[in-house]
């Protein structure tokens, strides 16, 4: 993570410094070379203008609407942020840890946006169209038209440790999970030996592998934005309700979490099957195929509001955890003020 946000700060600086730091004047070039491209229809778009891809009609701001709520709240349920409250010593560390990444992910933002409009200006978008990755290769070209060969190579090696870090470290925290969580804790009652454990674990990192190659097959000249979208509004809709009231809700109980992430996986799952996104349209990832009845490409506006309902649902109708709200204010001190942990974590 460290390596992709350094690379993107300093190839933004680059394309910034080409313009003097005047960001009026990147965004004239930049639509100027759209104004000038081969294709009509792009040339016809000013890329400028309010709700360039999103505007025109009512189905497509409530699709942006979606989006944006995707972009937003899955940023609090991704792995990025949830993975800073185990790897800290107290929880006036954990907060700052939060604070850092959330910062970090912003700045990125940011960057994405002078890079996408540098790619514009720069490289041009007839070029960006004929690459082999199409708008995929935006940022690979805008290095190569900075930088030469060299800044270009950095940068793909940068991309791509960050995507294997990131691969292998979902790999194995889902196969850890089924190993430890479902297979021991729930098929074998906590019986499981290690050695089956490993077992388990090496054939799930197998699966998951293959299924991701499929996957991965099938969204095949797919925008990678718009694949991320995708993914962090299954985040926004499986986690984020669970986060949230296990640490402000303190009725919320077992039966809750349960149904609030499989209800929003699920939920976010099939309306992205049955999206355009998938079928339908000549973007779509099977464009020779129409089985789509839901009419946004992003779930997140239907699918998020599912996940906190199934949890507040869960939470009223289900076996409240006496136990568990015992500790709540225990807890809630702890969160807070971080008395305790020190003690908690010697034990």
């Amino acid at each position: 993570m460290t390596i992709l946000i350094t690379g993107a700060a300093f190839i933004t600086f680059l394309v910034l410094a080409k313009f003097g730091f005047n960001v009026s004047e990147l965004l004239g070039s930049a639509q100027s070379s759209v104004s000038e491209s081969a294709n009509k229809s792009v040339a016809a778009r000013d890329v400028l203008a309010p709700g360039a891809q999103y505007g025109g009609s009512d189905m497509a701001r409530i699709n942006f609407l979606s989006l944006a709520l995707a972009l937003v709240l899955g940023t609090a349920g991704l792995p990025h942020v949830l993975m800073r409250f185990y790897t800290v010593p107290t929880a006036k560390e954990a907060r700052r840890s939060v604070t850092w990444a959330i910062g970090l992910i912003g700045a990125f933002y940011i960057f994405t946006l002078v890079l996408g409009f540098g790619a514009a200006a720069y490289v041009g978008a007839d070029v960006i169209a004929k690459a082999p990755g199409g708008v995929n290769s935006a940022a690979p070209l805008l290095a190569f038209s900075l930088g030469g060969t060299i800044l270009m190579a950095v940068i793909s090696a940068v991309a791509f440790a960050t995507i294997l870090a990131v691969v292998a470290g979902l790999a194995i925290t889902a196969s850890a999970s089924l190993a430890h969580d479902i297979y021991n804790g729930v098929i074998k009652r906590g019986q499981a030996s290690e050695e089956s454990q490993v077992r388990v674990s090496r054939i799930t990192v197998v699966v998951i592998g293959i299924a991701s190659i499929i996957l991965g097959i099938g969204a095949m000249g797919q925008n990678i934005a718009f694949l991320v979208a995708l993914a962090f509004a299954v985040a926004a809709s499986a986690n984020l309700p669970t986060i949230l009231f296990s640490l402000f809700w303190r009725k919320f109980n077992t039966t809750g979490a349960v149904l609030s992430m499989y209800g929003g996986l699920i939920s976010a799952i099939v309306l992205i099957i049955f999206s355009p996104a998938v079928s339908g349209k000549s973007t779509s990832m099977f464009k020779s195929l129409d089985f789509h009845w839901f009419p946004l490409e992003n779930p997140g506006l239907v699918s998020i509001p599912i996940g906190f309902g199934l949890a507040i649902l869960g939470t009223i109708f289900g076996k409240p955890d006496t136990e568990l709200a015992d500790k709540a204010v225990e807890m809630e001190v702890r969160s807070l003020t971080g008395v305790g942990v020190e003690k908690a974590i010697d034990h």
